[in-house]
């Protein structure tokens, strides 16, 4: 099954946001999108971001458009908040983001009227209706095909770094789950989704996509649900392990990262230099590990089996990476990633507003209301 790469320019970037809706008196989850979206959408159509609906009608998704800069497509979603900002404060909806939303639950939500919504949830059954969950995609453009698998592979051994900074799921339906994102290990139940499967070359992503079509697993390419994917029809390779992202500032760190880091791995392909790769066990227990100690986790970091804690290795990478960021004007953004390691990432914040309230929830909701208006204190 032959599959075209749309061509794109090298390491240019395009972000999606996953927002809830909430009612601001309650804090829980109001399925009012569709009412909002038809005048959203038709406003956004000569914009560079777009506002659209989700599988759950308490979502809306804003995209930016392709940003040669991290701050260009930043500076979209920005944007697209503050469209949609316009429609929801009248209405009296707020937002906010994170994984999971800490005590809404599935069996109050309505999925969204689209053929293809519907089809999901009749195929994945009680996992399709349980997927209250929220996250972000960071694209990265790439100019050679022949890139797209090596650097999937290579940048596979940085999920666990991503997932924890990212990590804002540690409530599940009204109960605290032990993990930083319960969201990672919800999401993998879905099929074809999950840890990307080490496939050398474009060929053989090729083979893959017809065995799975052949045999009826999906109908095309948009249905691989991967943590990390091609993205044929934008020329991207897609990040999409990361939890909704509580602030723009901190969405904002985590796609300079992952735009530093696919940089990275092409100048080391110019440069016939092999990337570094790991053996897919050791890439699912580190998933597992991010998911339920966040920034704690001790994740494995060579085939040799050295382990290090994702904070301690972060911070070494971000001094390497650092050139990269800079010739790639995001510098700024990339600095975003230390005020996460020093400051916490969202679970820990959220975890420490349920300890300080005696467990309440609805004082978490609105914790991140606040964050999501104003940004956190702590960055």
């Amino acid at each position: 099954m032959p599959i075209e790469f749309a061509s794109s320019r090298r390491s240019t970037v395009g972000l999606e946001w996953e927002l809830m809706l909430a009612d601001p008196a309650s804090g829980d989850l109001v399925g009012r999108a569709p009412e909002l979206l038809r005048d959203l959408e038709h406003a956004s159509a000569d914009e560079r971001h777009t506002v659209t609906g989700e599988l759950l009608t308490n979502t809306i998704e804003v995209t930016s458009g392709v940003g040669a800069t991290v701050a260009d497509a930043v500076g979209d979603i920005a944007a697209a908040i503050a469209a949609v900002r316009a429609a929801t404060d009248p209405a009296g909806i707020e937002l906010l983001s994170a994984g999971s939303h800490p005590f809404a639950q599935w069996y109050d939500q309505q999925v969204t009227d689209k053929t293809r919504y519907h089809s999901l949830i009749e195929k994945t059954q009680w996992w399709g209706r349980n997927m209250m969950i929220w996250g972000i995609h960071v694209h990265v453009g790439v100019e050679d095909r022949d890139k797209v698998l090596p650097i999937v592979g290579a940048l596979t051994a940085y999920l666990p770094h991503l997932q924890a900074l990212a990590a804002s799921s540690p409530f599940w339906a009204g109960e605290r789950t032990g993990y930083a994102s319960n969201r990672a290990l919800v999401f993998q139940q879905l099929p074809t989704a999950g840890l990307p499967w080490p496939l050398a070359d474009w060929a053989a992503y090729e083979s893959y996509l017809d065995d799975m079509v052949r045999t009826g697993v999906m109908t095309d390419a948009t249905e691989v649900r991967w943590d990390i994917r091609p993205a044929p029809r934008w020329g991207t390779i897609e990040v999409r392990a990361c939890d909704g992202m509580s602030t723009l500032r901190e969405l904002a760190a985590v796609a300079a990262l992952t735009q530093v880091l696919v940089e990275s791995f092409s100048r080391d392909l110019d440069e016939g230099r092999a990337l570094p790769t790991l053996s897919p066990w050791f890439h699912r227990e580190n998933k597992w590990r991010a998911a339920r100690y966040g920034l704690d986790a001790e994740v494995i970091v060579a085939p040799d089996g050295t382990q290090r804690s994702v904070r301690a290795h972060l911070a070494e990478e971000l001094e390497r990476l650092a050139p990269v960021a800079a010739d790639l004007q995001c510098s700024p953004q990339f600095r975003g990633v230390a005020d996460i390691l020093d400051g916490g990432a969202s679970y820990e914040r959220q975890v420490s507003v349920a300890d300080a309230t005696g467990g309440d929830l609805h004082e978490v909701v609105g914790h991140l209301i606040r964050e999501f208006r104003s940004g956190p204190e702590t960055l």
